[in-house]
């Protein structure tokens, strides 16, 4: 089975370098203070703190995987390389909801940037999976989990 490839930005990879890095240098040495700390409470069976830090521990590990997996499957959205004829990754689409005439617009985004809240959404969710591949004037069915809608693209940049 092929690996999961992560599409991200130059900017959304070096955030996810730092990211890992502070977990690397920083975080894991707090996470193993703490477990030293909690160990010096004595018995390890009903030690809360130990427990907590050993959950820590697990949990930083885990994202350090996770972002080690990332950045080993990476594919670069470029700039030069983007094609703006069609709504693709890495372009920023205009639409018309046409049921209430309200206009929104994204970023599409590979799924480690996607922030809703700042316009970006991932190519995996259903309003990208819908537009991708489609051009200005196009009408879209969007399949969503709240109902089917339909748009017209208005613009991609």
């Amino acid at each position: 089975m092929a690996e999961k490839q992560y599409y991200m930005t130059l900017e959304g990879k070096a955030k996810i370098e730092n990211e890992l890095n502070e977990l690397k240098s920083v975080r894991r040495k707090e996470v193993v203070e703490n477990i030293k700390i909690a160990r010096s409470f004595g018995d390890l069976s009903e030690n809360a703190e130990y427990d907590s830090a050993k959950e820590e521990q697990a949990m930083v590990e885990g994202r350090i995987a996770q972002l080690e997996e990332m950045l080993r499957n990476v594919a670069i959205i470029s700039e030069e390389e983007k094609d703006i004829s069609v709504v693709s990754i890495g372009t920023t689409v205009t639409f018309l909801i046409l049921e209430d005439d309200e206009e929104e617009t994204y970023t599409i985004v590979g799924s480690a940037e996607a922030d809703p809240f700042t316009g970006k959404i991932s190519n995996e969710s259903p309003i990208a999976k819908s537009l991708l591949g489609h051009s200005v004037g196009e009408k879209v069915s969007v399949q969503a989990p709240g109902g089917d809608f339909a748009v017209k693209i208005t613009s991609i940049k």
